[in-house]
């Protein structure tokens, strides 16, 4: 997330959310950034449109948000950045499940037919009035005016406004195009009701903590000390030892997750607003002691070298998406919405080329049990 991509594997870079003048979060700009529609780094090579859907309603995904990340000392990935799409229907936010979300990565080096070999300057540009977010400028690809993926399907009235489908063209066509179709304020207004909020991510290295003893609540020990009561007198029934096992695994098992879930909440306390964390190499924060991907969990690149963890999202950047639900209510008493405990990314460790093509990473969804949204999104 830096401008230089100098992180080391044991470095954590924070990511939090600013108002930006517009022409900052432009692709010559090089931003990160949460919402709108994505700032695309290559011209060519996007995405497809069948790999721009929800893996489980198969609907048009929205931009979520992109993370400016170069690779330093290697010149394929000195501009390089990773893009997180996610599903707006509510009810494909299932328990631990990421098939509605998707997230691509592309790079170039410095030289290239798109941007100036020179960064860019840190004024506004003067001819930014005339940025066109419906054309990709050299590469000519026509993008969606609802989502700012490609789209080649033009209105059949007017031809001069481009979607990546029907579906978005329909949501157009309800909430303004009918009016405007033809006119010359249909080729002007840029803000559709479709995209979350914008804003660009600023980062700042995290604080490093000083080195003390941990103080862990062991409440398992009283209860083991509380079970030896219980061992005397008549020998218990297999199904007693049985069903005592359980419990004592029950509890154990609580314990050890809110025992993470404290140690996350401790973690990000001195900067509760974050809602990135990048550490390239190094290791999420889990909120759950549950659902915590192995190393046989983890799919390799298709390039044959194996994937690691490069940044994670935090669950605090859905109070800022205008999403259906009041995140400080427990999910369960709520109709299903956008949702997580935490996103982690895991990129190719090689950062391997792709003919150019944008190229699927992986990610990994881990939610919150009732108990634990409840604690953290009122924290």
């Amino acid at each position: 997330m830096s401008s230089d991509g100098n992180v080391s594997p044991a470095e954590v870079v924070l990511g939090f959310l600013e108002k930006a003048e517009p022409w900052r979060l432009r692709p010559p700009q090089f931003p990160s950034k949460v919402g709108g529609k994505p700032a695309w780094l290559s011209q060519k090579g996007l995405p497809s449109l069948p790999g721009l859907e929800c893996g489980t309603c198969r609907l048009p995904m929205a931009f979520l948000l992109q993370v400016y990340a170069p690779v330093s000392g290697h010149d394929r990935s000195f501009h390089r950045t990773l893009f997180l799409f996610c599903c707006k229907t509510p009810g494909c936010y299932t328990h631990n499940d990421s098939r509605c979300m998707k997230v691509f990565r592309s790079q170039l080096p410095r030289r290239n037919e798109f941007y100036p070999y020179d960064p860019p300057p840190e004024d506004e540009p003067l001819n930014d009035t005339e940025y066109n977010q419906s054309v990709l400028p050299v590469s000519g690809v026509k993008l969606c005016w609802v989502c700012g993926c490609p789209g080649n399907k033009a209105c059949s009235r007017c031809h001069t406004v481009t979607y990546c489908g029907k579906h978005h063209q329909t949501l157009h066509w309800k909430h303004t195009h009918k009016k405007e179709c033809g006119s010359q304020e249909a080729s002007t207004v840029t803000t559709s009701p479709f995209l979350f909020p914008e804003f660009e991510l600023v980062n700042e290295p995290e604080e490093e903590e000083e080195e003390g003893k941990e103080e862990d609540t062991k409440e398992a020990e009283g209860e083991e000390e509380g079970d030896g009561a219980l061992r005397g007198g008549d020998c218990p029934s297999l199904a007693d030892t049985l069903a005592e096992t359980e419990l004592e695994e029950m509890a154990m098992c609580e314990t050890e997750d809110n025992k993470v879930l404290q140690r996350f909440k401790k973690k990000i306390a001195p900067e509760p607003h974050q809602v990135v964390r990048y550490s390239r190499s190094g290791a999420p924060l889990w909120i759950s002691s549950q659902h915590i991907p192995s190393d046989q969990d983890i799919p390799a690149c298709t390039c044959g070298a194996k994937r690691t963890f490069e940044f994670q999202v935090m669950p605090q950047l859905l109070n800022s998406l205008c999403v259906d639900a009041e995140i400080s209510v427990p999910q369960s008493t709520l109709s299903p919405s956008v949702d997580w405990g935490t996103l982690a990314i895991y990129t190719c460790s090689a950062s391997c080329n792709h003919d150019d093509q944008y190229c699927p990473e992986f990610i990994w969804k881990q939610d919150f049990s009732t108990d634990q949204h409840t604690q953290i999104k009122q924290s």
